[in-house]
């Protein structure tokens, strides 16, 4: 692919992407996959991460973080997963987690967890998923009660990623008092150590090829201190909606990474496959025109990533960018990945030439961690203002 970059860099974020790629790049996509079908964690890959500070590239210097943005982790997560490694715990415990908690939680908690997400030592998953809510967060029924001065909490999470090798888990709950006139109790967010009692989690069997793996996770009257809460009881929605941006932004810069590692395969096999009158099948417009239009669309799909990156930083209003970028970015990675197989004709299904292991996750990023239909209903709504579907 073009080695400039259409998404317009300093000198500094260039020489973090090519310090990203340079340190991933040793690793490379079958480490990647050796450790997703092996059920290990990336391990030595984290630390490296962690220890050359690009987990916590984004988070205050003060918490051992870079003091840089989310734009400059939209960076790392990309880099990284365009040298082969797409790791869906960047985009959890780093950009989710570490948002929410720099932005929200207490001098002692982020003394307690989060100089550990900066330089890779802790993780932390997120859950918010149940098996009866989905993408509703309005009908979560996890609750904590009141304990003494602490809490007691209970229910069910579902499609929570990468309980097995967190050290907590940022869960999202009911709790306190309902508003007058309303049913539900408000939501608050609570660190939970994987530790703790009445805590456990089974895996959920999937197709998907990567490290981190999904989990159903019990809450059964689980003890925990007055600590473990986010801020003030009751005002974990808006503390969730911190974290949603950076979500999706990462998870677009997943699928960008995924597209451009499948973009630079196809053109190197097409630039060298010789099959008819000895010439690479990349000179014919069957094989060109459809990489070239798969390239505009990720060219497209990065720009909106930045862009939505940039306003979140500027503190403005970044919903709209950061849901579009979501979704276009996932939509041009599977178009990039299957023309890239594609091209590679029955080779593309060889797991050798490393494209078809990642199918299955590029899909599932059209439908998480937003799924195109909610994205959808919010431009609906939001940019166009139509009524809303729901």
């Amino acid at each position: 692919m073009n080695k400039t970059s259409i998404v317009p860099e300093t000198d500094e974020r260039a020489a973090l992407r090519e310090a990203v790629t340079g340190l991933v790049g040793r690793y490379g996509h079958d480490y990647f996959v050796a450790r997703a079908r092996a059920h290990e964690e990336p391990t030595a890959l984290w630390k490296d991460l962690g220890a050359g500070g690009f987990l916590g590239v984004h988070l205050p210097e003060r918490y051992g973080g870079g003091g840089g943005t989310l734009g400059d982790l939209s960076v790392v997560v990309e880099a990284a997963s365009a040298a082969g490694c797409p790791l869906l715990m960047t985009v959890i415990s780093p950009a989710i987690c570490g948002t929410i908690l720099a932005r929200h939680a207490s001098e002692e908690m982020n003394r307690r967890w989060l100089t550990g997400i900066a330089d890779g030592s802790t993780k932390m998953a997120f859950a918010i998923t149940e098996p009866d809510a989905g993408s509703n967060s309005h009908e979560i029924t996890t609750t904590a009660h009141r304990d003494g001065d602490g809490w007691r909490l209970s229910g069910t999470k579902y499609w929570t990623s990468g309980v097995d090798e967190a050290d907590a888990i940022l869960v999202v709950a009911r709790s306190g008092t309902a508003e007058a006139g309303r049913t539900r109790r408000p939501l608050s967010l609570f660190v939970v150590p994987t530790d703790s009692p009445g805590l456990t989690w089974q895996p959920i069997e999937a197709a998907l090829v990567q490290p981190e793996h999904q989990f159903t996770v019990w809450f059964d009257d689980v003890p925990l201190g007055p600590e473990a809460l986010i801020g003030d009881d009751g005002n974990g929605l808006r503390q969730v909606f911190s974290g949603l941006n950076p979500e999706r932004i990462t998870a677009a810069s997943i699928s960008n990474g995924i597209s451009r590692y499948a973009l630079d395969k196809a053109a190197a096999y097409a630039t060298q496959r010789t099959v008819w009158k000895g010439v690479p099948i990349g000179a014919h417009q069957g094989v060109a025109h459809p990489l070239a239009e798969a390239y505009i669309g990720v060219a497209q799909a990065r720009l909106m990533t930045a862009r939505a990156a940039e306003l979140f930083d500027a503190g403005a209003d970044a919903a709209e960018a950061s849901n579009i970028a979501k979704f276009a970015a996932a939509d041009a990675s599977l178009r990039a990945l299957d023309q890239a197989m594609q091209t590679h004709g029955g080779n593309g299904l060889a797991l050798e030439y490393g494209l078809a292991d990642l199918w299955f996750l590029a899909r599932m990023l059209k439908t998480a961690p937003v799924s195109r239909e909610m994205v959808l209903n919010f431009v609906a709504q939001h940019s166009l203002g139509l009524p809303s579907s729901y």
